[in-house]
């Protein structure tokens, strides 16, 4: 539904990373003033590289993380690049910069701070500052009076706590910082080394160690891989022997990087038991076994919860019905092309909080959430992988309710290659490929060929 009245809200966008810096501009175009808290010294969210995590909790016990970003050291995308771009701000190869098609996880932070530079969006950000609290002030009788106190600690303020009042809240924290962890037999009294991926940084440490990598990720073949170059032995636990021919292959390519089972408890003497009764001595066990979201300073009495991974009730992923507009999410959702998906997000909530459109009745959402429960639990699919999409034609259906364009062909075919070319090539896919064809499509699609001050780009 679409209206011409306009209202101007003061709006506080949580976090800088690829959904806050696309929510902070949408917010802005719709006239609504906008202000940016985000905990770190820079923008990225999850692409600004930290690595110093010792402060952090090495299972990702502690309320708030000491250390949001999991990027490691050699991490590089496992798309193109050609997909990732906003739709207005193609991700393009710049001289003297990674000019990879996979590029190096600095190159995709570098292209965050090229879009907050060229729409002048750093004004709005408030750099070093932590939100520690944002609840309702007044729960009004129409969801309209809603207003939203936000409490925030600047860091280089001697940690000064500033109070203030929003008409809305976007929450833009990211969905891959706080680590969830499995529930092993023993682990709470396992002697040895044991982390999360999410502070793994770099192989050295693990030099001559046998390491069991709990998970077969992406990330868990990725790090194997690395960690086969240093360690003794890397044992890799797999919730299924099923794999992909990439994985056989380097398996095959390495003799001291196995294939196991789950495990089935731990013992102090620092003895892993698989679930077929073999067994080894590790030095370290690393998980990557995911993450969880987290909000630990969002208090909405209750309306919005976390349970297992997954965020409720949440219509679109987005918007909790008892109170939106006022309140939304945007970064939810995985396993999507995410920075048009998370820009078609920005627009439809700075749209429906300047009054142009309008969400459906709190009936309607609820029935649509319950609906879309009821189809993942048919499906077979865990509570955790709630928010895991894999549907183009989801994506499709979200941006036409605010009239967003939909994704290129182009774009989806070249996100499908390169995940049938990783499933077959898994060690080399991401330097060898033969989607040529496609690409130039791509390079040639209006997306490519728009103007930005294109002079300091090349293709």
């Amino acid at each position: 539904m679409v209206s011409e009245l306009s209202q101007s809200k003061n709006v506080c966008v949580i976090g800088a990373g690829p959904s806050g810096l696309v929510a902070a501009r949408e917010l802005r175009k719709e006239g609504h003033r906008v202000v940016v808290l985000e905990q770190k010294h820079d923008v990225g969210g999850q692409w600004l590289y930290e690595p110093n995590v010792e402060k952090e909790d090495r299972l990702g016990r502690n309320k708030f993380l000491e250390v949001h970003s999991s990027i490691y050291a050699s991490l590089r995308l496992v798309s193109p690049r050609e997909i990732m771009g906003y739709t207005d701000f193609p991700f393009m190869v710049k001289k003297g910069r990674d000019m990879r098609r996979f590029p190096g996880h600095k190159e995709l932070w570098l292209y965050l701070k090229d879009f907050c530079d060229h729409f002048d969006l750093r004004k709005m950000i408030r750099f070093n500052t932590r939100v520690e609290y944002a609840g309702i002030l007044d729960y009004g009788e129409f969801k309209e009076d809603l207003k939203w106190v936000v409490k925030s600690r600047e860091e280089n303020n001697g940690k000064k706590e500033v109070e203030e009042v929003f008409d809305a809240v976007v929450v833009a924290t990211g969905h891959y910082s706080h680590p969830r962890m499995p529930t092993i037999k023993g682990m709470d009294t396992w002697k040895r080394k044991h982390m999360h991926s999410h502070i793994y940084r770099v192989p050295e440490p693990f030099r001559n160690e046998v390491v069991v990598v709990v998970g077969n990720s992406l990330s868990g073949q990725d790090i194997s891989m690395e960690l086969v170059q240093v360690a003794k032995d890397v044992h890799l636990s797999a919730k299924s022997l099923e794999i992909t021919p990439g994985l056989s292959k380097v398996i095959s390519h390495h003799e001291n990087l196995h294939l196991r089972p789950q495990i089935e408890f731990l013992e102090e003497d620092g003895r892993v038991v698989f679930a077929d009764g073999s067994q080894v001595i590790a030095d370290t066990i690393l998980y990557c076994t995911g993450y969880t979201y987290t909000f630990p300073f969002l208090d909405t009495k209750g309306i919005v919860s976390v349970e297992d991974g997954k965020v409720g009730p949440l219509y679109e992923h987005t918007f909790p019905p008892s109170l939106a507009p006022s309140l939304s999410f945007i970064g939810i959702p995985r396993k999507i092309i995410g920075f048009p998906f998370f820009e078609s997000q920005a627009k439809w909530i700075a749209q429906l909080l300047s009054g142009k459109r309008k969400l459906p009745s709190w009936d309607e959402m609820m029935l649509a959430i319950k609906e879309f429960y009821q189809s993942r639990d048919a499906a077979g699919i865990p509570k955790h992988n709630t928010h895991d999409i894999a549907d183009f034609e989801y994506c499709d259906r979200y941006a036409d309710h605010v009239g967003f364009p939909r994704l290129e062909e182009w774009r989806k075919q070249l996100c499908i290659s390169a995940l049938v070319n990783a499933d077959a090539n898994l060690e080399t896919y991401r330097d060898s490929w033969d989607d040529h064809d496609l690409l130039q499509e791509a390079l040639q699609s209006p997306h490519f060929t728009q103007q930005l001050g294109v002079q300091d780009f090349t293709i």
